[in-house]
């Protein structure tokens, strides 16, 4: 008798155990449910904020979607997007500076789970672009391209990239030559030019491939074009030769002729449809 009551005792006390257990899971349950559907709420009204131009409001919402759901991926994705929208390029205060980082910490925690996400990539390669930080630019364009080689964005801006790099240098090396923009080149300081031509060839060259693949993927890419004149025509000042320089700038001129043909076959064909699409 004392034994089967020290086992009723056992039992009924472990059915307790179980029973509170059970009670207290389906509160967690029931919680994490509830601040599923809140974060999702706030999801949506982020959105609303954001088409409505309010970033900042935008920003807060997906803010409190990722603290009730931190497995809502495209809230941290939303949220990024919200910091960039309120980021100013070129504009050097605490606040602007704020938001670029915001930005780009938002989208490195997006590809920590996500790490093919086209958006992200593409967003920071953006912000470092914006920030003049070329070579980080030129690091994630590439990714861009990895992750997506249909897109000619990206190799059309890592074609600018190589382009933007050398304006500088070669202008000041013009200037040192008592060269204005105008004269003919190629430059006439043989040392200077070497020394510019080993460290310049090689990107102004890679560029000139990288819209050649944009033009590739859309032949009708005028941008694409106007970057191949001036790659060809800036490369040119490093030529050996004259005859060199003079097909270099050939080319050059060709590629701009060639953009202001397809500009106007495009404005011809939407005056003849004007509900057609445009890539």
């Amino acid at each position: 008798m004392i034994l089967f009551q020290t086992l009723r005792r056992a039992v009924t006390g472990r059915a307790r155990t179980l029973a509170a257990v059970l009670s207290l899971t389906a509160v967690v349950l029931f919680a994490s449910g509830c601040n599923k559907l809140k974060a999702r709420d706030n999801l949506n009204n982020g959105v609303n904020a954001f088409k409505a131009g309010n970033y900042t409001g935008a920003a807060d919402f997906f803010k409190m979607a990722i603290e009730q759901d931190p497995e809502l991926p495209v809230a941290r994705l939303y949220l990024a997007t919200a910091y960039m929208q309120q980021f100013v390029p070129g504009t050097d205060t605490p606040e602007n500076k704020q938001f670029e980082e915001s930005a780009m910490r938002e989208f490195n925690e997006v590809l920590k789970t996500d790490p093919k996400n086209g958006l992200a990539t593409a967003s920071i390669a953006n912000l470092y672009y914006q920030t003049k930080d070329f070579a980080n630019a030129e690091t994630w364009y590439k990714k861009v391209v990895d992750n997506d080689p249909k897109n000619k964005e990206g190799y059309y801006t890592l074609g600018v990239i190589a382009w933007t790099e050398f304006v500088a240098p070669d202008r000041e090396a013009r200037i040192a030559n008592n060269m204005k923009p105008e004269d003919p080149g190629p430059l006439k300081d043989a040392k200077k030019r070497a020394e510019l031509k080993e460290k310049y060839w090689a990107s102004l060259t890679q560029g000139i491939e990288y819209e050649k693949k944009a033009l590739e993927i859309d032949p009708e890419y005028e941008n694409a074009m106007s970057y191949m004149n001036l790659l060809v025509r800036y490369r040119a000042d490093l030529q050996d030769t004259k005859e060199a320089y003079d097909a270099d700038r050939k080319e050059a001129d060709g590629w701009v002729d060639k953009a202001l043909q397809t500009t106007k076959i495009k404005a011809e064909r939407k005056a003849a449809n004007p509900n057609a699409k445009t890539q």
